[in-house]
């Protein structure tokens, strides 16, 4: 049964905005990966706590509390699982981790371009687990690092397939194995940073 935001499943869809809201199969959280130095290794956890302010507790990114909103728009970024062997292939490295590219969340069976709506009007909400609310605010896209990080070429490689940045609206813990879906409750509104889950 397909997942929607937007309308009731029984429904069909009558458009475009109905037609962005729906989604065959809702995302996994295949991996969550943090780094405790802007510049430092990155390791891998099962399970993480996400603060709405700050992102993943214990990233580097978390020890700065951000309540701007625009500053707040790379709180957790994301790459999709799928990508992963294509960029491995794209630069002759056997394998590619998401930690080497320094994105947060890796997630697979869900499109996760689709989880930007084209309608400034009409964001999207995605549940993250039980507890967790985002949105997502824009391309993560690669930088000059994945030269040094993939080899020659590293950067095109990347290109178009760097992920995703995300804002958080309610935090919580979340989980390896977790589901990423549309948020089925009524449009929330940000949880005030630093206020916790």
């Amino acid at each position: 049964m397909p997942l929607s935001a937007s309308p009731p499943p029984n429904e069909p869809a009558q458009g475009l905005r109905d037609l962005t809201a729906q989604f065959p199969f809702p995302g996994r959280l295949e991996a969550i990966w943090v780094r405790t130095q802007r510049r430092g290794q990155m390791q891998r956890l099962d399970t993480a706590q996400a603060e709405v302010g700050r992102g993943l507790l214990g990233d580097h990114r978390a020890s700065r509390f951000r309540e701007d909103q625009a500053q707040r728009s790379r709180e957790i970024t994301l790459i999709q699982a799928e990508h992963l062997p294509l960029v491995a292939q794209w630069t002759g490295l056997e394998t590619v981790e998401a930690g080497l590219l320094r994105r947060n969340l890796v997630i697979s069976g869900i499109n996760l371009l689709g989880l930007r709506s084209p309608f400034p009007d009409a964001r999207l909400v995605w549940q993250l687990g039980d507890e967790v609310l985002l949105q997502i605010t824009g391309p993560c896209d690669p930088c000059s690092r994945m030269e040094a990080l993939l080899g020659p070429g590293g950067y095109n490689a990347m290109r178009g397939h760097g992920g995703l940045t995300a804002m958080l609206l309610r935090g919580g813990c979340i989980r390896v194995g977790d589901t990423l879906h549309p948020f089925a409750g009524p449009k929330p509104q940000a949880e005030t940073p630093g206020s916790g889950t």
